[in-house]
Order: C-alpha cells, then sequence, then structure tokens
C-alpha cells in the first residue's frame, strides 16, 4: 500500500480559478464535497463534509495565492492526520497543471481501507473539477439519476395532520410527470421512511442513497400513505438536462420567456377569483391562494440573496431543510392584503430577479461552475410554480364546492 497518492492533470483553466477550487468554500463544493468553511490562511481552518457521514478538517500550513495550498487532512475514521500539498503551474497557453499529493498514509492494515477510500475520491474529485472548471458541469449532478420527486415540510404537526405514524421521513410535495416516482404510483403526501433499505430521515440521505446507482437501476421504496404502509419498487430516472444559456444575459432572457408564460398560467387560474375565494382555507392549517403567491415571493426574495452570496462566492450553508415560517407567510399578506396587490408583488420580484440576473458582471461567466450551478437551478423553477399552481386550483375548488 503506497504511503503517498500524486494526482498530476493540466487543466484548462487560469491558475487564479483553479486555486481557489482549493482555498474557497463555495468553490470546494462545487466540485468535492456537500459542505465545506474555510478560512485560507496560514493556521486557517479547512472542513469539509460529505452526504455520507464523513469529513475531514485540518488547517492550512503554507498558502502562496496561485500556486500552492498545503493543508492538514484530519479525516473521519482515519488512523492519524495527514497532509494535502496542491501545487499549480500556469502554462503559457493558458492552461493549469495542477499536482495533488496526499502524503501521510501508511503501509498498515488498519490504513488499507482509508487509503483506498482517499483515493477513490481524489479520483473522482479531480474528474468533476476538471469539468466545472472547463465547462461548467458538476458530474455529481449530470450522471446522478433522478426520482421526480418534490420534496416539502414534514414535522410532527404534519405528520399528525396526515395519520403518519412516525415523525421522521420525507414527505411528497409533488412529483414529476412521466419519471420514476409517479410511475410507481407515489403521490402527493406519501412520506418516504426508507430506500433501499437505509432511513431517509432528510434530504442528504436521499441524495446519498443515489450515489453509486444509475437511470434504469430499481430501488425499494417504503412509505406511510397515511397509516398504511407500503413498499413499492421504484425505476430511477434519467435526468433531463436544461439547454445552458451561454452567459448571464442569456439566462436573463430565457428565464423572462419562463417567467411569461407560467404567470399566464397563474393569471388563467385565478381569472374571476374574488376576495373571498383568494382568502379560503380547506382547512385551519392549510394556505390560502394569497399565502401560497406569498410563498413564491419568498421564493424569489430569497433566490436573489442566494445569487448574491454565489457572486462573492459567500454562501450560507443550513443544517436541513429549511421550513416556511409562518409569521412570514402572514407578514407578506398583511401588507399586500388584496389579491391584485399580492400578485403584482409576486411579477415585480420576478422581474427583478430577471433583471440581477440579466446584469451579473461579465466576469462572473468565466467562472463556468458557479455560473453552470446558477443556471441549472433557476431553470428548474417552473416545475415549482406549476406545482403551487395546482395547489391553488385545489384551493379554489374547494371553495367554490363550500360556496
Amino acid at each position: 500500500m503506497p504511503t503517498s497518492l500524486k494526482f498530476v492533470h493540466t487543466i484548462n483553466a487560469p491558475a487564479p480559478l483553479v486555486y481557489r477550487a482549493f482555498t474557497n468554500a463555495t468553490a470546494l463544493r462545487e466540485w468535492l464535497c456537500d459542505v465545506a468553511t474555510v478560512d485560507p490562511k496560514v493556521g486557517g481552518h479547512i472542513f469539509l463534509a460529505w452526504n455520507s457521514g464523513y469529513y475531514a478538517c485540518g488547517e492550512f500550513i503554507k498558502l502562496i495565492p496561485e500556486r500552492e495550498a498545503t493543508f492538514i487532512w484530519s479525516g473521519r475514521d482515519d488512523p492519524a492526520p495527514t497532509t494535502v500539498s496542491v501545487h499549480i503551474n500556469a502554462l503559457d497557453s493558458g492552461a493549469t497543471t495542477l499536482s495533488v499529493e496526499h502524503t501521510g498514509l501508511e503501509s498498515s492494515p488498519q490504513w488499507a481501507r482509508a487509503s483506498e477510500e482517499i483515493s477513490r475520491g481524489w479520483n473522482n474529485g479531480l474528474r468533476n473539477l476538471i469539468s466545472v472548471l472547463e465547462v461548467g458541469p458538476d458530474l455529481r449532478i449530470v450522471n446522478r439519476p433522478m426520482m421526480g420527486i418534490m420534496f416539502g415540510d414534514f414535522n410532527k404537526k404534519r405528520a399528525d395532520e396526515l395519520g403518519v405514524p412516525v415523525t421522521e421521513g420525507m414527505r411528497l410535495e409533488g412529483t414529476v410527470d412521466g419519471m420514476g416516482a409517479q410511475k410507481c404510483g407515489l403521490v402527493k403526501n406519501d412520506v418516504i421512511i426508507s430506500m433501499n433499505g437505509k432511513p431517509t430521515p432528510d434530504f442528504a440521505s436521499v441524495t446519498n442513497i443515489l450515489q453509486g446507482l444509475e437511470a434504469g437501476n430499481s430501488v425499494e421504496v417504503v412509505i406511510y400513505r397515511g397509516a398504511e404502509k407500503k413498499r413499492l419498487s421504484m425505476e430511477l430516472s434519467r435526468r433531463p438536462l436544461p439547454d445552458i444559456p451561454r452567459n448571464t444575459q442569456a439566462l436573463g432572457e430565457t428565464l423572462a420567456k419562463m417567467y411569461d408564460q407560467v404567470d399566464g398560467e397563474l393569471k388563467q387560474a385565478l381569472e374571476g377569483v374574488t376576495e373571498e375565494e383568494a382568502s379560503f382555507k380547506p382547512r385551519p392549517d392549510d394556505w390560502c391562494v394569497k399565502e401560497v403567491i406569498a410563498h413564491l415571493i419568498h421564493g424569489e426574495r430569497d433566490t436573489q440573496g442566494y445569487i448574491s452570496e454565489l457572486y462573492f462566492s459567500q454562501e450560507r450553508t443550513s443544517d436541513g431543510f429549511i421550513d416556511n415560517l409562518p409569521s412570514r407567510i402572514s407578514a407578506t399578506v398583511a401588507c399586500y392584503p388584496t389579491l391584485g396587490e399580492i400578485l403584482e408583488e409576486l411579477f415585480r420580484s420576478e422581474r427583478e430577479t430577471v433583471h440581477i440576473v440579466g446584469n451579473l458582471p461579465e466576469e462572473f461567466n468565466q467562472n463556468k461552475a458557479s455560473y453552470w450551478r446558477l443556471a441549472f437551478n433557476m431553470l428548474q423553477f417552473p416545475i415549482h410554480n406549476r406545482e403551487h399552481i395546482n395547489q391553488i386550483n385545489d384551493v379554489l375548488q374547494a371553495a367554490r364546492k363550500k360556496g
């Protein structure tokens, strides 16, 4: 067993971006890990974590901007701390030679598994680094199969409402037409408690289970539908990838067209709706139409903050799924009390989002990893918005039945 691992690649990307990939938390999340926080100075910390449960922490011991980054690596269950040395050499062609050497491993039985996992991790990670720096796509997303599920909040209160006898699981907010979840019979408010024999208490557990699986593979899904426990076999679907516009200006134009189409569907759903109908709640804890629109407004506002964080490479991290704060929903409805007012605020917020994206500085386009991630995430919005249009139609149907 080798006592060190060395990987050398030539990457068609400038040295500053390669150096950033090892010293910036946002950049590290874009190719290597799921969670990262760093303080890029000698003696500053580096912490990396994966949804699999593995993590590594340490500190930087040498930093030469655009040339070298060396840090201690103390991985979970690793027998002892090791050292990672990154050397970067800018070439006249504009490309960069990258050398990553992981030293301090030992040739002993207790190191055998750790060394194998570390080697596999670096091989997969560096392959992804080349992809995100040269062309943008994150191979972990591109190659990961899909279930075709939109998840919603789930807690004890929601479990009691649904009659589900567990409080840990992933509740379905909806499914995507034609994909594995819908085909196998999953429906809104089903609660997935395990997949392939592994528990699914949170979103990270689901993504971790999907790692290593491919489109076409079948997985056993255990759910609660109310109090009834069911076992279903679901075939994983191939991830449909959107056409990524060439730059942020083109992305803004694409988003504007998408918003126009979805907003047209929303206007059609709300045609002739009275204030009374827009304020109707089928049950005390359900959202009325105005509250659904308030939720969509918050989505736009949160997205605008996310864009700013991504641009400055200063993303916030979360310990789990962020639920909807009732007082935030009610505050927005109170400030825009009529259906016309709250609808106009949604459309205004969407226009603001489009303007922010379309006017991001040109330099952001050069960071292919962040641009691809932004574009990929934002092009998923119509799925979310249409699900809530369906929710609005259901609420209005209930209101008219009562009336």
